[in-house]
């Protein structure tokens, strides 16, 4: 668990249906002691989540969220965990204008689009357990590699590998945006991740949040 300050939560969002393998994003409920891009990537260091989140405006759902290191970011889970802590059904964010959400009990969702994410290769295998069996540090390359556990019922097993790899649902967005349908993603080595694609291009994702730890 990384260290926290006054004002800040934890949260493990995309987690399987045990609350295990989510992606912890921290979320700063007040970001105006952090005025500036240097004092946001030294908090987000510090804290040692891979995503912090800075409110600016709770009431108007101001948010910026960095990665320790790269800078501003727009990960879907971190959006949906954000969304889902401070009970709002939409985020404003300076690159990418209003973001709705939704949520229901543990679970959140965002709505997306499909170029939030960047450039990711789709690469299919043609058994689930290769999925599972591959090293998440093993590409140069971000790429997210999936397999059908059962192509009917809309069910992938999925991995994200390379450079950013983890639980942020944007190979399984991408992957929802190329096939064009509803899926279930169980991703390596457990979150849970649900996707479906709108009639107007966006991609709503989302998946279970819990509080890890509040201060």
């Amino acid at each position: 668990m990384p260290a926290t300050c006054p004002g800040i939560d934890v949260l493990s969002v995309l987690c399987g249906p045990d609350r295990r393998h989510g992606s912890e994003v921290a979320v700063v409920r007040d970001g105006r002691p952090y005025p500036d891009r240097h004092a946001r990537q030294e908090l987000a260091a510090r804290l040692g989540c891979p995503h912090t989140v800075f409110v600016d405006d709770p009431e108007r759902g101001a948010v910026e969220v960095h990665r320790p290191g790269q800078g501003v970011a727009a990960d879907p889970h971190a959006l949906i965990g954000a969304a889902w802590l401070l009970d709002l059904e939409i985020l404003e964010l300076p690159a990418l204008g209003d973001v709705f959400a939704r949520h229901d009990g543990e679970f959140g969702w965002v709505t997306a689009a499909a170029e939030w994410p960047g450039p990711w290769e789709l690469r299919q295998y043609a058994d689930p357990a290769q999925v599972l069996g591959l090293p998440v540090d093993g590409s140069a390359e971000r790429v997210y590699a999936w397999a059908w556990a059962d192509e009917a019922a809309g069910r992938v097993v999925g991995a994200e590998l390379g450079p950013g790899a983890g639980s942020t649902g944007a190979g399984a967005l991408l992957l929802a945006h190329e096939l064009q349908r509803a899926l279930n993603v169980t991703q390596a080595p457990g979150a849970q991740i649900l996707c479906a694609p709108g009639a107007d291009g966006t991609i709503e994702i989302g998946g279970r949040v819990f509080l890890a730890a509040a201060r």
